[in-house]
């Protein structure tokens, strides 16, 4: 068999009698969290825009979308999938050498359950297959210091996720992955100096990929099943050679996901943490000479110096991927909300004044701790003489209960009749819970 083949028997063999409680109940929660992140950029150009494309262009209405409308199930998608994505407000995996959102599987995902009449159980074991496919992809096969973007791995997850939810054979199941696989590679500059609305469209992309892909393997046509370890395939062009059994795979990836408590790139949730701690004690952004933040490499490359001039904020894009940015809002504003990306507040003079005496460095503690923990030390100086503050913080802690994931959901404009059916969700079928999106 090949690599693809054995992926593919391991997507075809996953049951929900496989997946623990825990990462049941985590799944449900996480589907909650993405839904609300979906309504709460419905009004955001980019969203509206891909909206008015999709109602343009037209589709057989199979399938539903966030917010009201249907369209078909490859371009509900990249619609939901978009919306989900946009406010960079959904769940992160941060690994080592990779950081990603699952739960941008979940509009590929939901567009094929619905298609095909499916039970909520199989769309999250379907969800439960995509969340593996990536996180161990992370993993293993990390490919952003090679140039790639994060969402070359969702092209493997995400047909994953729908070709389990249409209940593929396993030989459909090689050539839906082998397809989207091989054709949706991304570069990293999606993410890397000046921010486009890209950057919160790539991954949607990939699940319209997905869904085409698996729909296409569903009628008998073919792909390169040596997609991974062929000539010129995945190992050879991108990733580099590794090892994965995946015969060995649970459906456990879940827990090694955290859902944000800000709307900022996932590495800036400790620091926004103690940002704000300190802003309780009494520390007010008028005082404020500078701030020198020191954090783990990863946070460094990504979202500090290692990814350009993190000074230059002018976009919502550029904003939530600047820590000096972030750090400055939140001392400012006092939260770090949807609210803090309005054009109007990104370019405006306070943040903009505060954000250039912001300077992120690297720690090497931090750094050797990381994964595993995600510290942070603030150092702040203030004007006048009046000495300073400081602060270090070695975790985040997510928003883990019902209830706060519920605050979470109805702030961002998700309707309060989808709560109770989120958490019965694998007891209803699927068309109950898109009816009402």
């Amino acid at each position: 068999m090949t690599a693809v083949e054995e992926l593919a028997a391991f997507v075809s063999e996953a049951r929900w009698d496989a997946v623990s409680d825990t990462s049941r109940e985590l799944l449900k929660q996480h589907v909650l969290d993405t839904l609300g992140c979906g309504y709460g950029a419905l009004d955001a150009a980019p969203v509206r825009a891909i909206r008015e494309h999709t109602a343009d262009f037209g589709g057989n209405p199979l399938a539903s979308l966030i917010g009201g409308g249907r369209t078909s199930p490859d371009r509900a998608a990249f619609l939901n999938g978009a919306a989900v994505r946009y406010l960079d407000f959904n769940d992160c995996f941060l690994g080592r050498g990779e950081a990603c959102h699952p739960s941008d599987n979940l509009a590929p995902v939901l567009a094929a359950a619905e298609y095909v009449g499916a039970a909520g159980a199989e769309l999250l074991t379907a969800l439960a297959v995509a969340y593996q496919v990536q996180v161990r992809l992370a993993q293993v096969a990390p490919v952003r210091a090679r140039g790639f973007d994060h969402s070359t791995h969702g092209s493997f997850a995400a047909t994953a996720g729908v070709a389990r939810v249409l209940g593929l054979d396993v030989e459909r199941t090689a050539n839906a992955i082998a397809i989207c696989g091989t054709a949706f590679n991304a570069l990293r500059v999606t993410r890397t100096g000046s921010l486009s609305n890209w950057k919160g469209l790539a991954y949607p992309n990939a699940a319209f990929g997905a869904v085409h892909a698996a729909f296409l393997a569903r009628r008998g046509v073919t792909g390169p099943l040596e997609v991974f370890e062929g000539s010129k395939g995945f190992m050879d062009s991108i990733a580099g050679r590794f090892e994965l059994d995946w015969s060995k795979e649970d459906l456990e990836a879940v827990k090694q996901t955290i859902i944000k408590r800000y709307n900022a790139e996932g590495h800036a949730q400790s620091t926004l943490d103690a940002v704000l701690e300190l802003r309780k004690a009494g520390v007010r952004a008028d005082d404020v000479d500078r701030v020198d933040v020191y954090v783990f490499d990863v946070a460094v490359e990504i979202i500090g110096p290692g990814a350009g001039d993190k000074h230059q904020v002018g976009t919502k894009e550029e904003a939530d991927h600047s820590l000096p940015y972030l750090v400055a809002a939140a001392l400012l504003d006092g939260q770090m909300t949807p609210a803090q990306y309005a054009e109007g507040r990104v370019r405006r003079a306070d943040v903009q004044s505060l954000l250039l005496r912001v300077d992120v460095h690297e720690d090497a503690a931090l750094s050797a701790a990381f994964p595993a923990h995600q510290g942070v030390r603030i150092e702040i100086q203030l004007k006048d003489g009046g000495g300073s503050r400081s602060l270090e913080r070695l975790d985040y802690a997510d928003p883990s209960t019902w209830a706060a994931l519920e605050d979470k959901f109805t702030s961002l404009g998700g309707p309060e009749r989808l709560i109770a059916m989120v958490r019965r969700l694998d007891e209803l079928p699927v068309a109950a819970l898109a009816d009402q999106l």
